[in-house]
């Protein structure tokens, strides 16, 4: 085993977090993918699985190639990033593959992969976002020199994301907005930004219901937010297939591949799966994923502790808040504590570039951690706080 952690650097526990995070997600998607290979392999489940598979280990290809890159690098590189991103974002609105009156996606020409533009938009924001928080450390408290700079390619990028997903825009304006507290960007200024942050969705929310086709996505948060205001309502088809699997699968069951409500479930293997995860595995088994996840962020927070400098402590914070986050609400729908959104469980949810861009994050967070451990051995490592910050941002 030393052996293996001498050529994966980095926290231990996060690579043994990823590790069982993979394995799970190997067997929750095979158990859940029956109906989609009825539907377009004539019930031929391997191909599913050799897929999920593949990008499985490409993922982990990826982890290892990021970890071993020194994160500093990255600085310069989100400007780039950056720079695509929005682009690809607005390309994506005009002429995306449009499914479910949602246009997310692109096709890559050649291999015919789809690709979320908004998965390399929220790792480039978050990278941009700790870069210039970093770099404006001086002046943090401006106006004009740090929070405006900061805060308009927050609102661009998640302005493209919006129309075609409320969720992930969501989402990743709260990490956005985390990250500026913590960076030191003066409260004021960001309870101005929530105040005209809400007041902006409630205004597309009625131009949607109003105009239905200047925003086709409207109705469908509409109808969700209402369906899970008013539960007895109709409508909620989802949520009430998801309970009746969490029903089933008790306090502590074990029972992988013995699903039954995969049948019923709409998207069982990304937004649905920790409805099949309970379903297999009882509570315990829930339990056990939310613990790793949660154990994720806890042992980022050690790196942080450890004292990397502005650009690495605030992306490693970006990236890991933003996973557990992202899990947190994939589990909260799936026991109706959230209206229904599209957002899959991280490392766990089938899906294809979605699932590389979470392995670039790990990757990124395990090159902090190996960055801080080559430079600043473990028996120095209580006088870390008052060594000089090494170059970065």
């Amino acid at each position: 085993m030393n052996r293996v952690f001498k050529i994966l650097e980095g926290d231990r526990a996060i690579w043994l977090i990823t590790f069982f995070l993979m394995l799970a997600s190997l067997l929750l998607v095979y158990s859940s993918i029956v109906t989609l290979a009825y539907k377009y392999h004539s019930g031929n489940t391997t191909f599913y699985l050799l897929r999920h598979g593949f990008f499985l280990v490409v993922g982990l290809g990826i982890i290892y190639l990021i970890h071993k890159m020194r994160y500093t690098y990255l600085s310069r590189i989100s400007q780039l990033l950056l720079f695509l991103a929005v682009p690809l974002l607005l390309l994506t609105l005009l002429l995306g593959a449009n499914i479910n009156e949602a246009s997310r996606w692109l096709v890559i020409p050649v291999i015919n992969q789809s690709f979320q533009t908004s998965d390399l938009a929220k790792l480039a924001l978050i990278l941009y976002v700790a870069r210039m928080l970093s770099l404006k450390q001086a002046d943090i408290k401006s106006f004009n020199v740090a929070f405006i700079p900061i805060v308009l390619p927050i609102i661009l990028v998640c302005g493209l994301i919006f129309p075609a997903n409320f969720s992930t825009a969501t989402v990743l304006f709260t990490v956005c907005l985390v990250l500026m507290f913590i960076g030191g960007i003066p409260v004021k200024y960001l309870l101005g930004l929530v105040g005209t942050g809400i007041f902006l969705v409630i205004f597309a929310l009625l131009i949607g219901k109003v105009v239905p086709d200047l925003i086709p996505r409207a109705g469908t948060w509409v109808k969700r937010i209402e369906s899970f205001s008013e539960p007895d309502s109709k409508g909620n088809y989802q949520v009430e297939q998801s309970k009746i699997a969490i029903a089933k699968g008790g306090f502590f069951r074990l029972t992988p591949g013995k699903s039954t409500q995969r049948n019923f479930l709409p998207h069982p293997y990304s937004d649905f799966i920790y409805a099949i995860v309970i379903e297999e595995y009882g509570f315990v088994g829930g339990g056990v994923i939310l613990l790793l996840y949660l154990t994720l962020f806890f042992r980022s927070m050690r790196i942080v502790a450890k004292k990397p400098n502005s650009f690495g402590s605030l992306m490693v914070i970006g990236i890991s808040f933003s996973l557990v986050f992202q899990a947190l609400i994939n589990m909260a729908v799936a026991v109706n504590l959230l209206p229904v959104t599209g957002q899959p469980l991280p490392l766990v949810s089938m899906g294809g570039t979605s699932m590389w861009f979470t392995c670039i994050g790990i990757g990124i967070i395990l090159s902090v951690s190996r960055t801080i451990e080559s430079e600043y051995p473990s028996d120095l490592s209580p006088n870390l706080q008052n060594k000089n910050e090494y170059a970065g941002a």
